[in-house]
């Protein structure tokens, strides 16, 4: 089956927003563009849970794009969060980030509020009618409270500027619904399980860990691709811990700024409320570098 969103195939990286001294440092950010264009990344996506969307201000946030899309420069892809609980909100930053240049928008389903099923079907579908770039489904009800139901999200599909699903439910089955259900792009928002999930046809991953490695990424994806298997596995083992850390030392982006500290490419700084690894966990994740050969 031909899947619409397949120009979001491969690897989209969740950017980090760097911060230094409270405030975003614009510098460095264009610089991540540039190192994602030059590694050969397929896509970035600013302002998502990485990049720490619910601590900038609706300026910053607009800033943040806008800053991507011109450093971009056609280059590479920009996938541009723009989510919100508040429909009318979402609608203006998706307007805002297609002003800006962006090739799609990545909505996480709405949080806190707990809308019902057909809530999120209006959301999105609000949001569609208002805006005329693709507009990729962030489906994480670890974070938001909720599940975007895989009947919801199969119904969505039927909407033709909504391409993808960014899968972050852990589910596997609930990722075989929607690949058997639609015809929409799976992209896998949990590192760890990218290589399962193109297993099922899904197409690629929304990364944390491609702030760090995004050629061992790349070369997972390609090996998949080209039918190597077993270099794949290997890539995914080798992997696994470094995604593993991301996500369980503390909550994202939490210890990869701290990884990219360590490496000399953030200041490490996070906003409030997230705080910053405390002395123990930092020895854990320098071993994780070091085992991984990035120390």
């Amino acid at each position: 089956m031909s899947r619409k969103g397949e120009m979001f195939a491969g690897l989209t990286v969740a950017l980090v927003t760097p911060f230094r001294d409270g405030q975003i440092d614009e510098s460095a950010l264009r610089g991540l563009v540039d190192h994602h264009v030059e590694v050969g990344t397929n896509c970035v996506s600013p302002c998502g849970t990485t990049g720490e969307s619910p601590t900038l201000s609706h300026e910053e946030h607009e800033r943040v794009i806008a800053i991507v899309c011109e450093q971009a420069k056609g280059r590479i892809k920009v996938m541009a969060g723009t989510g919100s609980n508040s429909t009318a909100e979402a609608v203006r930053l998706t307007k805002k980030a297609a002003d800006a240049g962006a090739d799609g928008a990545l909505l996480v389903a709405p949080y806190y509020n707990k809308p019902m099923q057909e809530g999120f079907y209006r959301h999105y579908a609000t949001i569609a009618e208002s805006v005329d770039i693709p507009l990729v489904v962030y489906n994480i009800p670890g974070r938001t409270a909720k599940n975007i139901e895989p009947d919801t999200i199969c119904r969505l599909a039927e909407i033709p500027s909504i391409v993808a699903v960014k899968e972050s439910t852990g589910s596997m089955d609930q990722a075989s619904q929607i690949l058997s259900g639609s015809n929409l792009t799976v992209l896998s928002g949990d590192d760890s399980l990218t290589l399962p999930l193109l297993a099922m046809g899904g197409s690629g991953v929304v990364s944390v860990a491609g702030n760090i490695v995004p050629k061992d990424i790349l070369g997972m994806l390609e090996a998949w691709n080209k039918g190597d298997i077993a270099a794949a596995q290997k890539s995914h083992h080798k992997l696994f811990p470094l995604c593993r850390d991301m996500l369980s030392l503390a909550t994202n982006p939490i210890p990869l700024k701290a990884a990219m500290q360590l490496l000399g490419r953030d200041t490490g700084e996070v906003r409030l409320p997230l705080t910053p690894l405390e002395d123990g966990q930092i020895a854990n994740l320098r071993k994780t570098l070091s085992d991984y050969g990035l120390l």
